[in-house]
């Protein structure tokens, strides 16, 4: 069974940063695909950024492009989400996720996902 763990969340003022790790245990980490989406309140889950082939392919969506980053260690089979200049439209609770397949254009929809985490809450304050 694949366990997906983040940390890092937290609250944090306006303009500035968190670094958020989702550890995977995973075999073959680099043939996955490994998300970020999140969850504000009364709103749908939605797309933050993806990662595939070692790294070699970086998604975002055009809300955060810019101002995250998304990497991998696959020596340590964890991803981050290193986030910077937040907002407080930012504040929701981010789920990192897994994709066994590392093709195809749906990288941003949550339904082809495998395995999710719990969350991490994470909040800024204007």
């Amino acid at each position: 069974q694949v366990q997906l763990v983040e940390s890092g969340g937290g609250l944090v003022q306006a303009g500035g940063s968190l670094r958020l790790s989702c550890a995977a245990s995973i075999r073959t980490f680099s043939t996955y695909t490994m998300a970020w989406f999140r969850q504000a309140p009364e709103k749908e889950r939605e797309f933050v950024a993806a990662i595939r082939r070692s790294g070699l392919t970086t998604y975002y969506a055009d809300s955060v492009k810019g101002r995250f980053t998304i990497s991998g260690d696959n020596a340590e089979n964890t991803v981050y989400l290193q986030m910077n200049s937040l907002k407080p439209e930012d504040t929701a609770v981010y789920y990192c996720a897994a994709d066994r397949s590392s093709y195809g254009e749906t990288y941003h929809v949550s339904g082809r996902y495998d395995y999710w985490g719990q969350g991490t809450q994470v909040t800024v304050s204007s």
